[in-house]
């Protein structure tokens, strides 16, 4: 009944679902560490953070600008070396991530870092007065206290990393974006399409619910 509605077999479907749930979560996972890692940075150093140096943060902030800045069908093509080197391809779900992690972590720094500045001077004086270091005002009361924020920062970037998905077709990632694509749009069907669209908006909708939910929830025990 399926197969014949959207002209697709249910294992293409479910494979196209599970290769877009790999391709977000290994790059959600990968891209939040060193997001939040160079979020770090830019707080630290800063003018007037903890660490300020102004040309460590002009570099990062720089390399940041520039990748961000870089349409993501063209990184894809440029880093395609670099997917080689780590992952021995260039092509298929799982040199996609090398790319999509690319991506989203300066994405996910810059929220990141935006969450980290909603942290106000207050909480880092009381710190230092009670004698933390760099690192314990870091995790024991920045961090903490920007942790709402930072849901929604990932909630964010989850949500973005979805639509990218859809471009990584372009290297043989599958997922439900790039099936649209090949089996919905280059085939001309329509019902395929509007499935998938469907699809997608359900899995946006889940994962923005949850992380407002979860946010909410922290701030009513901060």
């Amino acid at each position: 009944m399926i197969e014949e509605f959207l002209g697709v077999s249910v294992e293409k479907l479910l494979q196209s679902a599970g290769e877009t749930i790999y391709m977000v979560g290994f790059s959600l996972i990968l891209g939040a560490l060193l997001g939040a890692v160079i979020a770090i940075l830019l707080w630290l150093t800063r003018k007037g953070g903890l660490q300020e140096n102004k040309i460590a943060y002009g570099i990062i902030n720089g390399v940041i600008n520039i990748i961000r800045s870089t349409p993501f069908i063209i990184l894809l093509v440029c880093v395609m070396p670099v997917t080689k080197f780590i992952v021995g391809t260039r092509i298929g779900t799982k040199a996609a991530i090398v790319p999509l992690v690319i991506y989203i972590a300066p994405y996910l720094a810059r929220l990141i870092e935006t969450s980290l500045l909603e942290v106000g001077n207050g909480i880092v004086e009381a710190a230092k007065s009670m004698g933390a270091n760099t690192f314990q005002i870091i995790i024991h009361f920045v961090l903490p206290e920007a942790f709402a924020s930072i849901i929604l920062a990932l909630t964010t970037g989850t949500i973005g990393l979805i639509g990218a998905t859809a471009m990584a077709g372009y290297i043989g990632g599958g997922g439900v974006g790039n099936l649209a694509l090949t089996y919905g749009y280059q085939m001309f069907n329509f019902r395929l399409m509007f499935f998938t669209v469907v699809v997608l908006i359900a899995f946006v909708w889940l994962i923005q619910s949850l992380g407002n939910t979860l946010a909410r929830k922290r701030r009513v025990h901060e």
